[in-house]
């Protein structure tokens, strides 16, 4: 960490300022796990109470585009790191075009996400109300319901990474962020993206694998 970096108030020392940054980061990153985290819990309660409803249900997800998405996401996080050490190493120009990947990877996951909606909406498995549903069970209700709750929460938060990064890709290639003494503004926003990879890579086999 470079002294040279600038300090705000009511900081004076510049490793006081980045470790602030990083905590107030950790707890708002805390935060959603505990959001995404009850979701788990209570899926991982369905299954052990339901388990034959739950793994009929989640047979009929479509866990190809799930592993798609999966790899997709992963990809996008590799692009932010990469754009984190770009900007840690002050070449913006480098951090934009990792950026601009992401942004990209993530785009296309939401598009294939919506795809995969539209399939399960013609297969009448959304709890959409109106709509004559694949389920009659109950208990295979409560779990496309909680699918969707927890991958429409996902997608939501997919999209603020993505509008972050549009930010930071617009500031930084615009030379508006000075690195490397401001990396920790991508830093931060590279752990947000990072988490919302995290969250995915437990929702996919929560639900699409629960067979």
């Amino acid at each position: 960490m470079s002294d040279a970096r600038p300090v705000t108030g009511p900081f004076t020392d510049p490793f006081q300022q980045h470790r602030a940054a990083m905590m107030g980061m950790y707890v708002f990153l805390g935060s959603e796990i505990m959001l995404f985290g009850g979701l788990f819990c209570v899926a991982a309660a369905m299954r052990l109470a339901h388990q034959p409803e739950i793994v009929q249900a989640s047979r009929a997800l479509h866990f190809g585009i799930g592993g798609i998405n999966t790899a997709i996401l992963l990809t996008s996080s590799l692009f932010v790191a990469l754009g984190v050490e770009s900007a840690k190493e002050g070449r913006a120009k480098m951090t934009a075009g990792w950026l601009a990947g992401a942004i990209i990877l993530g785009a296309a996951f939401l598009a294939m996400k919506i795809y995969e909606y539209r399939l399960e909406f013609t297969e009448g498995l959304l709890p959409v109300p109106g709509m004559h549903a694949r389920y009659a069970d109950e208990i295979q209700h409560l779990f496309m319901n909680l699918y969707l709750v927890a991958t429409g929460l996902h997608a939501v938060h997919l999209s603020v990474g993505i509008g972050l990064l549009l930010v930071l890709l617009f500031r930084s290639g615009r030379g508006l962020i000075a690195l490397p003494q401001r990396a920790i503004v991508l830093i931060t926003a590279g752990l947000y993206w990072h988490l919302v990879d995290v969250i995915w890579v437990f929702l996919y086999p929560v639900f699409y694998l629960a067979r």
